[in-house]
């Protein structure tokens, strides 16, 4: 069950609000509406959002949306180009300053919970990737499938593989390449995060809230609607532009995003146009599952009501009652 509880800054810090939640639960909606009441300026926390060209299969605003209310971080990389947690986290900082020095609040809001989490923790001296490791966990999963990596992975760092579900083959994938590459297993290096975290502390406070359906039967049936919607806006053709460049594959993190991996994959012959919608909406139901998983051990995080209204009054109570 989530525990809604109220966050307490521990300094005189300026703040910085988070708004969290699982795909298609209305943060976007509910950001934009506080912003035409506050003076508001939005970072989007979205892995797919950064890159260029990749607008409706990641729900990227309408530039109708953004002339109300401008989103930071939005088309700041080529597909082609990879945007890491690290990146993520050196970006929002110096933005969270900037909307400071304008005497604005900075709120971010998305669903990509590592980079809240890298936001909030710092980050541990993770290895670069590596492309022979990678292509020798690839080959095992071609072979015997991630379930198999999955088993490998529980050997040798059973609390990851726990956390990990076997049908998310990019975070399997670099699990296990830390592992193979620095010889430490992801729940080591997350323990000397904890280390350095203490040494890399924020120049403000974050404060964290979250809008949780409550009904999960809804939030898949939303999941559905809104990707059949997606499609009918011209998702495939999206990805078609992406697919024609030649110079990016599925391999790549932003192809490996939600949905557009699937699509990638219609359009390289390996799946039918049924198959492709039915596993493009099990995995972004697959996506949902792990926000809730992350929002569940999130401490002090403020649950915001499941109805709008609800939530836009409970959202501006806290933002203004905070910032007097």
């Amino acid at each position: 069950m989530f525990k809604s509880t109220p966050n307490r800054p521990d300094s005189r810090d300026p703040l910085a609000f988070c708004l969290m939640g699982p795909t298609a639960s209305g943060k976007t909606d509910l950001a934009v509406q506080l912003a035409q009441q506050l003076p508001v300026e939005l970072i989007s926390v979205d892995s797919a959002q950064v890159y260029r060209g990749m607008d409706i299969g990641s729900g990227k605003p309408n530039p109708e949306i953004l002339a109300k209310a401008p989103h930071h971080l939005l088309d700041i990389r080529d597909p082609a180009d990879a945007y890491s947690a690290a990146d993520f986290r050196a970006d929002a900082i110096a933005l969270v300053k900037e909307i400071h020095g304008r005497d604005r609040i900075p709120l971010l809001v998305g669903g990509t919970m590592l980079y809240f989490k890298v936001l909030r923790d710092g980050l541990a001296d993770m290895p670069d990737a590596d492309a022979r490791v990678r292509a020798d966990i690839e080959q095992i999963a071609r072979d015997k499938g991630w379930e198999a990596v999955h088993a490998q992975l529980a050997q040798v760092d059973p609390a990851s593989a726990e956390r990990i579900h076997p049908n998310d083959p990019q975070r399997l994938q670099r699990a296990m390449e830390v592992f193979l590459v620095t010889g430490k297993t992801m729940t080591d290096l997350h323990a000397e995060e904890q280390v350095a975290r203490q040494a890399d502390r924020l120049p403000f406070t974050l404060r964290f809230m979250a809008l949780v359906p409550q009904q999960r039967q809804q939030l898949h049936d939303k999941i559905a609607q809104r990707f059949q919607s997606m499609l009918r806006a011209g998702f495939v053709s999206e990805v078609e532009q992406l697919y024609s460049r030649g110079d990016l594959s599925a391999d790549l993190p932003a192809i490996k995003s939600v949905g557009y991996r699937q699509v990638w994959h219609y359009l390289s012959g390996q799946i039918d146009y049924d198959e492709m919608v039915e596993r493009g909406i099990i995995a972004t139901r697959q996506l949902a599952k792990r926000q809730f998983t992350w929002l569940r051990s999130w401490p002090e995080l403020t649950i915001l009501g499941s109805q709008c209204d609800d939530s836009l009054d409970n959202l501006l109570k806290i933002v203004e009652t905070a910032s007097i």
